[in-house]
């Protein structure tokens, strides 16, 4: 995102998931798909669904 500071927090659950599943690099960068994830990871959306994609992976050691 180039305007302005990514904050994770301001945007929906289903607006973080598309940011997330999608193949694209050009939207977000590394550190803000690794926030969209912890932020729909901490409210608990969209679990399984990350599960399946493998973005929690990471995360499970550090939980």
């Amino acid at each position: 995102m180039n305007t302005g500071k990514f904050n994770p927090r301001e945007l929906c659950s289903r607006k973080l998931w598309q940011l997330v599943s999608t193949e694209t690099d050009e939207q977000v960068s590394a550190r803000e798909l690794q926030e969209a994830v912890a932020e729909l990871a901490a409210r608990r959306h969209y679990l399984d669904q990350l599960q399946q994609i493998g973005a929690l992976q990471d995360r499970r050691s550090g939980a």
